[in-house]
């Protein structure tokens, strides 16, 4: 299955305003992809409408959002059900310091309703970190019934290799991504105790031509392995 599964919408303010649901659906179909997820920053504020286009037209979905730590590190997590998604939405925005996003700073936090209309911009900065530990943030992902993945694995910023200079064995993460075999490579040699574990590729796209088509498909035995382990969990 060809999947990219960290894509940003508008809502997030480092992102283009261009990136409305139906814009990202259908360059997701032109580029050959059969599922995505929209991962905005520290909000699931535009997941219902995402997912009612998605299905509209026939683009597999998952809900999806970029937390990032007091430790300044990207998780990207995921869920299966909206109403579960809703409650750890709830749970950030508890976390999320109440700090005025300056538009003309950091660019708008647009809400597109099923017709790509605006029907409201975010006040509350979403590209800060909420106050809470990735250990904090991936236990309460658990508890939802969410997977996590280490965001953007080797970027130089806000990846866990950059903040921290590595990955802590404790961890109890989901799935890396990364963005080519050599980061993937790298990794698994800093950290040879990384056996069974899904790696994946993703964009992380802003704007509209960054959504990929990537050569190889996700390994869907551990993909849905790892949606029993969440729900059985």
């Amino acid at each position: 299955m060809r999947v990219d599964l960290h894509i940003h919408s508008a809502l997030s303010p480092c992102a283009s305003d261009d990136m409305t649901p139906h814009n990202i659906v259908n360059m997701a179909k032109i580029c050959g992809l059969e599922m995505i997820s929209v991962c905005d920053h520290n909000t699931l504020g535009q997941q219902r409408v995402m997912a009612e286009v998605a299905r509209k037209l026939d683009m597999g979905y998952v809900y999806g959002v970029e937390v990032q730590s007091i430790e300044e590190v990207h998780l990207c997590i995921y869920f299966q059900d909206y109403s579960r998604a809703m409650v750890f939405d709830a749970w950030l925005k508890e976390h999320l310091p109440l700090i005025r996003n300056d538009v003309r700073y950091f660019g708008n936090q647009w809400l597109f309703d099923e017709a790509d209309e605006v029907v409201a911009g975010e006040d509350v900065l979403l590209l800060q970190s909420v106050n809470q530990s990735m250990e904090n943030i991936i236990r309460k992902a658990h508890q939802c019934q969410g997977i996590v993945s280490l965001a953007h694995v080797c970027d130089k910023a806000n990846s866990i290799m950059t903040q921290l200079g590595f990955i802590p064995r404790h961890l109890e993460f989901d799935l890396i991504e990364v963005k080519n075999q050599a980061q993937k490579e790298m990794v698994q040699q800093l950290h040879p105790w990384l056996k069974e574990v899904l790696w994946i590729r993703n964009s992380d796209a802003h704007y509209l031509q960054d959504i990929d088509h990537f050569e190889e498909d996700i390994d869907i035995r551990m993909w849905k392995a790892l949606w029993r382990d969440a729900n059985d969990g």
